[in-house]
């Protein structure tokens, strides 16, 4: 794959950039293309040696770059409203036109999520290409030491390859997820150094831990997974939940992770599709052989497991109603009580950051700096798990990108 072109150090200090982008990532080059379409000068700065990183890495290599269903209330805000405008300026069948133009090819999955069809280089190579098409220049491996504004005429920054000065600053240095790609809170502090509120942040689709008695049976059952219907703070996901040798994971606790608090329960529906009550009656009624029932939805371990913790006889034909009852909320109203979250190595994104009531919902821009903007996920928008995070880095670049 190409290396991104890099100028010379005398060169990025040797004048005034229309715009410098800080952050090399899905935001940063979406914003650069399209600020450099529209004749801006523009520089990227990243301390990483390759630009989009978590791009390459995500989905399993395959990046789930967008979701064909992105809508505002895939997405968890405390200002619910701020996402509307983007999201409906740059919806994602504008983004899939962008990458159908450039060939790539790519399957819709469950959900309606779009992956790359081979692997997520194909889709950072379009962005690249992108960013060539409209002259953008890079300056990698550079460490930002310091902002400075210079009162009205921009902002210098002093990095490890000497003083870069800008007309407009755009932050788009994503957040504190994916610690091993050197993720760090510089977003927060230059929004804090501007006179902007930070929204507390938390790791989010995230798997969640248990401790004690509960733990020693997740790890039991370690690898193996369930479709269910899990819920937290009247919000309700129904996919698969897999065991770990922490607690839980898989897309159903992913998503919930985005709601759960320390000290909520979360509620799950072990067999969601069905009416439990119903067909519990039918067992009764039939005779038939309710371990052996649960073993058809369920891995025998599992079955195992519960019938431990809940014991029912293989029989139930001298269950009354009320006892049916009572197994039917056993089997779909399963409470439990997370230790903690798996923190921010093993998230995907991060909740919170910068508080959106101090941004443009339509250019971007800082409402109390002028021309300092922030994009993605530093600002606080978090999407669920679907591809959802990413059609918000395309979209916010873009109505960003379109303002500079």
């Amino acid at each position: 794959m190409k290396e991104e072109k890099q100028a010379s150090t005398d060169h990025f200090a040797a004048e005034t950039w229309d715009v410098i982008i800080v952050g090399a990532g899905a935001a940063g080059l979406m914003c650069s293309a399209t600020a450099g379409y529209r004749g801006k000068r523009v520089l990227v700065i990243d301390h990483a040696p390759k630009a989009a990183a978590k791009i390459r890495i995500s989905g399993g290599g395959k990046c789930n770059f967008t979701n064909v269903n992105a809508a505002p209330e895939n997405y968890v805000c405390s200002n619910p409203h701020f996402v509307k405008s983007a999201l409906s300026r740059y919806p994602s069948r504008e983004f899939i036109d962008l990458v159908d133009r450039h060939g790539l090819e790519y399957e819709e999955r469950e959900l309606g999520k779009l992956f790359c069809s081979n692997r997520a280089s194909d889709l950072i190579q379009i962005l690249r290409t992108e960013c060539d098409w409209a002259q953008v220049e890079f300056a990698l491996k550079t460490e930002i030491e310091k902002v400075i504004s210079q009162e009205g005429e921009g902002f210098r920054l002093r990095t490890s390859q000497g003083d870069m000065r800008c007309r407009k600053l755009v932050i788009a240095s994503g957040a504190l997820s994916f610690a091993k790609l050197k993720a760090s809170d510089f977003g927060y502090r230059i929004a804090r150094q501007f006179g902007l509120n930070v929204i507390a942040t938390r790791p989010g689709l995230v798997p969640l831990n248990f401790s004690g008695k509960w733990l020693q049976r997740f790890s039991d059952l370690a690898g193996l997974s369930l479709d269910v219907r899990v819920s937290c703070r009247e919000r309700s996901f129904q996919e698969a939940m897999l065991f770990t040798h922490q607690g839980l994971s898989g897309p159903a606790i992913l998503q919930i992770s985005n709601y759960w608090r320390h000290g909520d329960s979360i509620e799950i529906d072990l067999l969601p599709n069905l009416d439990v009550l119903s067909e519990l009656k039918a067992i009764r009624q039939q005779n038939s052989n309710f371990h052996h029932w649960l073993n058809t939805f369920w891995p025998k371990r599992f079955t195992q497991m519960w019938l431990n913790l809940y014991p029912a006889p293989a029989r139930l034909s001298n269950a009354g109603d009320e006892a049916l009852e009572t197994l039917a909320e056993q089997l779909q109203r399963w409470s439990l009580y997370p230790s903690e979250d798996g923190g921010y190595d093993k998230a995907e994104v991060t909740l919170g950051g910068v508080d959106t009531n101090e941004i443009s919902s339509k250019t971007f821009e800082s409402k109390r700096c002028a021309n300092l903007y922030f994009i993605g996920e530093v600002l606080d928008v978090t999407g669920q798990l679907g591809g959802y995070n990413f059609q918000w880095a395309w979209a916010s670049a873009v109505a960003c990108g379109n303002a500079l």
